[in-house]
């Protein structure tokens, strides 16, 4: 029904409101269309409720739900105005329905409407930030599978350490997706929780079923403090905080493969890099620099997020519908950032003989001889003082005969008195000290065979979680979608 100006927004917000300057700074219309679908679910999911519970009529029920099939058939872009997509498609099934239109805004608000959009569909973009997450766990694992022999160099400081493999490098990696996979979860779950029903945040007096309106959208739970239900989003805060958190993850392994293109250590896909526009024999690591600043972007929005969150009163202030733009915008590029990243470390070639030659620079093994030294019985510190001696003495690596030299004036004795000259020389080669290096999580192939094993155990884990998590809400919708069936 319009109203008297012929615009069916006056009946929803009355004449006083429907005008003025300010309309456009107010509406949030265009950034809605993300939420258009999941408004259009949850709208029919109320009106089936309401019409069980014997609210509303039957009969209506039935033509407001056909409206609503109408409006989607039409699509966002057909909505003719509002402050949001909420109320324009309310003024829209007004318009096909007449005044009956408006009763499937009998025992809500678009306070508890709005919050139950944002989770239907945030939802969704989180499992899918996760399958990007698990292809990369993928990624990293099956190119580590390859690699546990190759040696590579390890850093700290940016300066040589100790070596290690390119299994264990990758590994590292993959570990820490992982549990930025657990966060993401974790943050789904509280995602997944019913806020309809909640109204503006004193409940209703009307006979609602939440529970029922809560199992055909495939929540979990229903919300039980309707103040807190309309009011919160620690839920953006938490998903927010755990996608900048893969963020950074991510950053830091797009800056180790920055470094090591840069070395000569790894040379990425083609497809994900590129060349200058100048100088026809670059060959850059574009795309690892593009994932590399998504983290700044992402931190700058939770930044954001928190800082429109912090002090606001209770319940329901304007503020947060410039609140769930953060989030979505940080879930797609971090997405599609994780895909990026897994696309390189599946596609990059490990030069082995590269790598090998410089795992032993700086005399990286230092640590190993020093390790050696300890395990015959000299104090570490002692053995720490001949390893350095004998640095500070070499160009480069010391040989056998520095270190025995060594040895001689710090201890007044000869190494061998402690140690072989065959365990020096394996302790001095880096493949032999990586291969000493068996502790649990250690780069010694052994060990990270049984990492990997983890690895692809908790990768299964998760996925089927994930899976089960998609299975959920596919079946919910279905739900919904019969029940919707028997009325129209």
């Amino acid at each position: 029904m319009a109203g008297e100006d012929g615009d069916s927004e006056g009946v929803i917000r009355r004449d006083r409101f429907s005008g003025g300057p300010a309309r456009g700074f107010m509406s949030s219309l265009a950034a809605d269309e993300r939420i258009f679908e999941a408004d259009l679910a949850v709208d029919r999911a109320h009106v089936v409720m309401l019409a069980s519970q014997d609210v509303i009529e039957s009969e209506v029920a039935s033509e407001i739900l056909a409206a609503l099939d109408e409006v989607e058939a039409a699509g966002h872009d057909a909505l003719s105005g509002g402050e949001d997509v909420h109320e324009a498609i309310e003024a829209a099934v007004i318009d096909i329905v007449g005044p009956d239109g408006g009763k499937m805004h009998t025992a809500r608000s678009r306070n508890d409407e709005v919050a139950t959009c944002i989770r239907y569909r945030l939802r969704e973009d989180v499992l899918s930030a996760l399958d990007a997450a698990l292809a990369l766990r993928e990624s990293l694992i099956e190119t580590a599978a390859e690699h546990t022999e190759t040696v590579m160099p390890g850093y700290t400081h940016l300066q040589p350490a100790q070596p290690t493999t390119v299994a264990h490098f990758l590994c590292s990696y993959e570990r820490a997706v992982a549990r930025d996979c657990a966060r993401l979860m974790c943050a789904y779950e509280r995602i997944n929780q019913s806020p309809l029903g909640s109204a503006a945040f004193a409940g209703t007096p009307f006979d609602v079923n939440r529970e029922l309106v809560s199992d055909l959208l495939g929540f979990d739970r229903v919300m039980e403090n309707s103040m807190d239900a309309s009011a919160t989003r620690d839920f953006l805060a938490e998903t927010l905080s755990a996608l900048t958190t893969h963020a950074v993850t991510l950053s830091g392994l797009a800056e180790d493969l920055v470094i090591f293109s840069n070395k000569g250590l790894v040379e990425l896909s083609d497809d994900y890099s590129s060349t200058s526009s100048i100088m026809p024999q670059k060959k850059n690591p574009d795309t690892m620099e593009l994932v590399r600043a998504v983290a700044g972007d992402a931190v700058g929005e939770l930044t954001g997020l928190l800082t429109t969150l912090k002090g606001l009163p209770r319940a329901y202030n304007r503020d947060l519908q410039r609140a769930h733009k953060h989030a979505f915008r940080t879930v797609d590029d971090v997405a599609e950032a994780a895909a990026v990243a897994a696309g390189a470390v599946g596609s990059a070639t490990w030069p082995e003989d590269e790598l090998a030659a410089a795992a032993g620079d700086g005399f990286s093994t230092a640590t190993g001889v020093a390790d050696l030294l300890a395990m015959a019985g000299l104090p570490f510190r002692t053995a720490h003082e001949v390893v350095a001696e004998a640095a500070a003495r070499s160009e480069g690596t010391p040989d056998v005969a520095t270190l025995d030299a060594v040895a001689t004036d710090v201890l007044g004795e000869s190494l061998f008195t402690h140690v072989t000259a065959e365990a020096v020389e394996a302790a001095l080669d880096p493949t032999e000290s990586v291969a000493s290096r068996d502790s649990v999580g250690g780069p010694a192939p052994a060990a990270v065979e049984a990492t990997l094993s983890t690895a692809r155990d908790e990768l299964s884990d998760d996925a089927a979680a994930v899976a089960d998590a998609r299975d959920s809400l596919a079946a919910a919708a279905e739900g919904l979608d019969e029940e919707v069936s028997s009325y129209v």
